[in-house]
């Protein structure tokens, strides 16, 4: 089984951006312990991100081409307002699931919607690296029930 996992936009600052909201952990830390955990869950976890919208599309695009078995998301402030990136995990035949770190519920307003909302499975959000992991399992028993 593979699992991508997307981080978007300014995602790389994780460990350095307002530990109030994004804890301490880095993306590499982060990248780490799912690729651990994947291998638990038997999945192949491939960990990808960009600050630049379209790199990040044509990410997806191959993802679609090579036909993964999931894809985890969190695309930092492009979940909220790029429609661009929504067409493109529109076009993917695997079960998406959105995560967030901090609760964007509880923030801005302008971050209480996603415009990915209606092409995923899901969203986790709130509970800091805990969401990338609930999200990686969440993704994993997708295909697993998918595969039934």
């Amino acid at each position: 089984m593979k699992v991508l996992v997307l981080h978007g936009i300014n995602l790389n600052m994780f460990g350095k951006r307002d530990p109030a909201q994004y804890g301490t952990a880095t993306l590499a830390q982060i990248d780490a312990q799912l690729v651990s955990l994947g291998a638990e869950l038997g999945a192949d976890v491939e960990c990808f991100q960009s600050n630049h919208e379209g790199v990040m599309t044509e990410r997806i695009h191959a993802a679609h081409a090579a036909a993964v078995d999931a894809v985890v998301i969190n695309a930092g402030a492009w979940t909220h307002y790029s429609y661009g990136l929504r067409d493109a995990l529109a076009i993917l035949k695997c079960p998406i699931i959105e995560v967030h770190m901090s609760n964007v519920h509880a923030r801005e307003a302008f971050r209480h919607t996603s415009v990915f909302a209606d092409v995923v499975r899901g969203q986790i959000c709130g509970l800091g690296v805990d969401s990338y992991r609930l999200g990686l399992r969440a993704a994993v028993a997708a295909v697993q029930g998918s595969a039934a």
